[in-house]
């Protein structure tokens, strides 16, 4: 037999610059009715920025929900829910490193945090660099870093880098790519 939920209803709690967090009811299989709280995420898009010389661009910034700083790919929200995912991560990896490129490949999907929050984010590679600028939001102070893949494994590997879709982009790269 197959289980069946049924959304009843879905209340907007508070609406943010980044996500919208609901109450959603919801009729469950047994009969009852749960409250279960929803974040809404408009997406996002992220670039492993790959150099001539194989090594790989690395943004760190402080974040405000860990309080210290992280080592992450270049990544950010859509525009809208319907901004093409390539052309987002195109203006991130100049925005947050400094870097263009024609050569921009789709990598993987992710999904960040399934059992309350929507949020996807599609994963791109980029090679063939072209230097440009760095154009970063007001509030953003990010320092570029190269690092070869190596380098990136064994910081995953000992929790030095712990963001999730960092990991995801580093090691799918690794096997997409470097594996023999």
């Amino acid at each position: 037999m197959k289980e069946e939920f049924k959304r009843l209803k879905r209340e907007l709690v508070q609406k943010g610059s980044i996500i919208d967090y609901y109450q959603d009811t919801v009729l469950v299989p047994n009969g009852n009715i749960v409250k279960w709280d929803f974040i809404g995420h408009k997406g996002a898009a992220a670039v492993i920025p790959v150099r001539e010389d194989g090594k790989i661009l690395m943004v760190r910034q402080f974040r405000n929900a860990l309080d210290r700083e992280t080592l992450e790919v270049p990544a950010g929200g859509l525009n809208g829910a319907d901004e093409p995912t390539r052309i987002a991560a195109g203006r991130e990896l100049e925005e947050e490193t400094g870097y263009k490129s024609n050569d921009i490949e789709f990598l993987i999907t992710i999904r960040t945090t399934v059992a309350f929050c929507n949020e996807k984010i599609d994963i791109y590679v980029a090679k063939n660099l072209i230097p440009s600028s760095q154009h970063l939001d007001e509030d953003e102070f990010i320092n570029v870093e190269a690092y070869s893949v190596e380098e990136l494994m064994e910081m995953i590997y000992n929790t030095t880098i712990q963001d999730s879709k960092t990991i995801c982009a580093i090691m799918t790269y690794a096997h997409k790519y470097l594996r023999k």
